[in-house]
């Protein structure tokens, strides 16, 4: 079987397409994107753009499979899941190094999306368990009850170019392990780890058009929504765009779990541990560039905690190593692409307008022998205010900005204001602090002392007002609900006596 990386057109560089029915397809329509190196800038290879038809063969293929698969008995579809997950382990680094070549995070970043992602896919191996529904006996005479949960159908996963691995992860082992079968639609930026993962998975023994990939923009990602063969969407990506999929798939009458932007926080207190809270906002603000959906980009500093903070940061972010991912000695690589670069420098500059205190200017960023990289430095704003753009809105990159707060409600209403509310942090010492802004914060997903408080896969991950659309998050037990149906069952078997019509609700005496 040929890889993700092969090379497939004449010119040296591998072209990337689709993966339908069990192997790679060639795209038809005739668009291309390109896909870059961000630490040379050069141009790495093409991918096909899909449109209405590739879609439509992606989701057929999958429709086709979806009554065998969902047939198939839960321990079967969990014993491949088990063997994918061998897979990972033993590709886990050549799949961290697809994703830097493509998104630029460091090589130590790339290969812990990929393990998060795998923690996903054992959790899915115990479907046979999570699957399992309630019964009562006798809850009328000679009358049993049920409950249980089926799957779908086709379910889609448009994932953002952030976590390449890991987000289809989040979607994929859960919505097959329930049943479905899926077709995925990676960022046209990173495409290469999504054809490697359907390579994977058939190897493992998933049937063909079980696990399908569509690469594409806009018009892909329309096609799929308006399909009246896909059941249900999951996505993730900003804010904008979540809106959109979420509006558009529920008038099409799918379900939908969008998942959308952030504006992360994590308040200081002035009894917090300062050398903690500075490494856990130097890892949290600036690994992966900032391009995190759960990246801290602000820090709320309280009472007298703001001039002893910034006295630790300020010499941090000097001294923070940026390089090709590939640098065993780089904390933090590239932007993704020169067009989020340029936006990632224009919210600094926007910055510096507004009046802010730009402390550390990584904008003259230049490293030898990547000076066409898509590098931007550690920058760090402190004296930024509620009403400011570079506060309000998420930029997306390594940029952190300091807020100064009075005192411990005053940094709680700043948070809860916020139009996001996906993940909030608070660095204390004090237990009574922290069980009180756990309780009052208006945020899904809190940290006490962790500055990135993803769930584990066993949990679910998912933010509050427009962080997210939908009614459940993803992984955990709420992705076992989203891809699935409640049914219940009430039976009786006739004695032999009939009791004649009865036009009255049943009351089960």
């Amino acid at each position: 079987m040929r890889s993700a990386t092969d090379e497939t057109a004449g010119n040296g560089m591998s072209d990337i397409h689709h993966y339908i029915e069990g192997k790679r397809t060639e795209g038809t329509s005739g668009r291309w994107g390109d896909v870059y190196n961000p630490a040379t800038g050069e141009k790495a290879r093409r991918v096909a753009f899909a449109g209405a038809g590739e879609v439509d063969r992606a989701v057929k293929a999958a429709a086709a499979a979806f009554p065998g698969w969902a047939a198939t008995p839960p321990l079967t579809r969990a014993r491949i899941l088990f063997k994918f997950r061998e897979l990972l382990d033993r590709d886990a680094g050549a799949l961290a190094r697809l994703i830097t070549d493509e998104h630029g995070k460091v090589l130590s970043d790339a290969a812990g999306e990929v393990v998060r992602g795998t923690e996903v896919v054992e959790f899915a191996c115990g479907i046979p368990h999570l699957l399992k529904g309630d019964f009562t006996e006798q809850v009328g005479r000679g009358i049993d009850s049920w409950s249980l949960r089926q799957p779908l159908g086709v379910c889609a996963g448009i994932t953002p170019f952030n976590f390449p691995a890991m987000v289809p992860m989040w979607m994929f082992p859960v919505a097959l392990a329930c049943g479905n079968t899926f077709v995925l639609k990676p960022s046209e930026r990173d495409p290469s780890p999504g054809i490697r993962i359907a390579e994977l998975l058939t190897e493992a023994g998933l049937p063909p058009g079980v696990f399908n990939v569509v690469n594409g923009d806009k018009e892909a990602v329309d096609a799929l929504l308006h399909h009246p063969d896909v059941a249900a969407a999951s996505f993730v990506g900003s804010t904008a765009i979540a809106h959109y999929i979420y509006r558009t798939a529920a008038e099409s009458g799918k379900r939908v779990q969008a998942l959308g932007g952030a504006k992360n926080h994590m308040v200081v207190m002035p009894d917090a541990d300062l050398d903690q809270a500075t490494d856990a906002l130097m890892g949290a603000a600036y690994g992966s560039a900032g391009e995190r959906c759960m990246a801290v980009s602000v820090a709320v500093a309280v009472g007298g905690a703001g001039d002893r903070l910034m006295d630790k940061l300020v010499p941090r972010v000097r001294a923070l190593k940026v390089g090709p991912g590939t640098d065993p000695e780089a904390e933090m690589g590239p932007l993704v692409t020169g067009q989020h670069l340029a936006k990632v420098r224009s919210y600094v500059d926007l910055g510096v307008e507004e009046g802010a205190k730009l402390v550390i200017d990584g904008r003259g960023l230049k490293l030898q022998g990547y000076e066409n990289g898509f590098f931007l430095g550690g920058c760090l704003f402190d004296e930024v205010k509620p009403e400011m753009r570079i506060y309000k809105e998420e930029i997306f990159g390594p940029v952190l900005s300091v807020v100064r707060s009075p005192d411990f409600d005053s940094a709680t209403k700043l948070v809860n204001d916020h139009e996001y509310g996906n993940g909030v942090a608070i660095f204390t010492r004090d237990g009574d602090a922290a069980r009180e802004f756990t309780n009052r914060i208006q945020i899904g997903m809190v940290g006490v002392n962790v500055p990135i408080p993803v769930p584990m896969a066993f949990h679910s991950f998912g933010g509050w007002k427009r962080s997210l659309f939908g009614d459940m998050a993803v992984h955990g037990m709420e992705g076992v609900r989203f891809y699935t149906r409640l049914k219940t069952v009430t039976a009786r078997w006739p004695a032999g006596i009939r009791a004649g019509a009865e036009y009255v609700m049943p009351t089960m005496r």
